[in-house]
């Protein structure tokens, strides 16, 4: 008896830092369980949202996608914000339509945030307030967001200590937090709006790419980033920039690579010289390294998950082998 007779089907997600090879194993998988049953991708995914966010982000192609339904890629404007709460909204949706599909769900990405919300539930936090975003925004044009990653770590240790001394945004998030309740952002993160096991995504099986040797990793990183060189990345950021509705601060334009060719461009522009080529691959690269470890350092926090070392041989093999066990055929 296979999983596929089973009701409902079973939530299964690929999880893994960037460049660990989950989009070519997802659509490896998809066509290993095409005889079995269809299967369709929910991206996890905070980038491939975006529409015209193409090549810095890695997006699958039309063809892939042709190959395999996607969801959740090219749903916003760059302009506009996508939120882990709207995630997992639309995920919990989608999760029910496509099994309705009698087809099976399968998660792929490396938004931890989202993952997390999934499958933990969201948490009970106060609504974004203008006013003192804005009193933390001057803040940190005054004295620089390490300054403040600093006063986090004060007030709220456990959340400075998974964020970038850079990452803007969160710790923005986490000091809004504080401020206008007086409890630290971890501390509220233990009350959840709802049980986990209420929610269709609890019973996924979650299997998780992840390196053995962080040197493979860095190394396909810094290959990804020339190749985003070569097929145009800086033209994509130039034509969002010409836009004219789009700046730095925005969510969009804060991915990793993204922010850091804005700035070059940004440089370029103000001193009136040629772009550095080698600066500006330096920092993305660096840059996307970060991401990297703190995509690991959140997945080694999900003790439920299965493990495939992707820098070995046949990593793909092994994790199609991995959830064909898993759905039992």
């Amino acid at each position: 008896m296979t999983t596929a007779s089973s009701n409902p089907l079973p939530v299964l997600a690929i999880a893994g830092p960037t460049a660990s090879g989950k989009t070519a194993a997802a659509l490896a998988l998809a066509q290993t369980l095409a005889p079995h049953m269809p299967v369709e991708i929910i991206s996890v995914d905070s980038a491939l949202v975006y529409r015209g966010m193409d090549i810095g982000t890695a997006k699958p192609t039309l063809a892939e996608r042709a190959e395999v339904p996607h969801h959740l890629i090219d749903i916003r404007e760059p302009s506009q914000t996508y939120s882990a709460a709207e995630f997992v909204h639309d995920a919990r949706r989608l999760i029910a339509e496509i099994r309705a599909r009698a087809a099976l769900p399968l998660l792929v990405g490396g938004t931890m945030l989202y993952f997390k919300a999934l499958f933990e539930g969201l948490d009970a936090l106060p609504p974004a307030d203008a006013s003192v975003r804005a009193a933390i925004d001057a803040r940190a044009t005054a004295l620089g967001w390490p300054a403040l990653h600093a006063e986090l770590a004060r007030i709220d240790p456990a959340t400075a200590a998974r964020l970038s001394p850079n990452d803007s945004q969160r710790i923005q998030r986490a000091l809004e937090v504080w401020q206008l309740t007086g409890q630290p952002l971890s501390t509220l993160q233990t009350h959840k709006k709802r049980a986990a096991s209420a929610d269709p995504a609890s019973a996924t099986a979650l299997f998780s790419l992840e390196p053995q040797n962080r040197a493979w990793l860095h190394e396909r990183i810094a290959q990804r980033f020339d190749a985003m060189l070569a097929a145009g990345f800086l033209d994509e950021v130039r034509a969002l920039r010409a836009r004219g509705d789009l700046h730095a601060d925005l969510p969009s334009m804060r991915s990793v690579g993204y922010r850091q060719a804005w700035e070059a461009l940004d440089a370029e522009a103000m001193s009136g010289n040629p772009l550095d080529l080698a600066h500006l691959r330096e920092r993305g690269i660096v840059a996307t390294r970060q991401l990297a470890k703190r995509q690991i350092t959140w997945l080694r926090a999900m003790p439920e998950r299965h493990t495939i070392a992707c820098d070995q041989t046949k990593a793909i093999d092994h994790l199609v082998q991995a959830v064909m066990q898993r759905l039992r055929f």
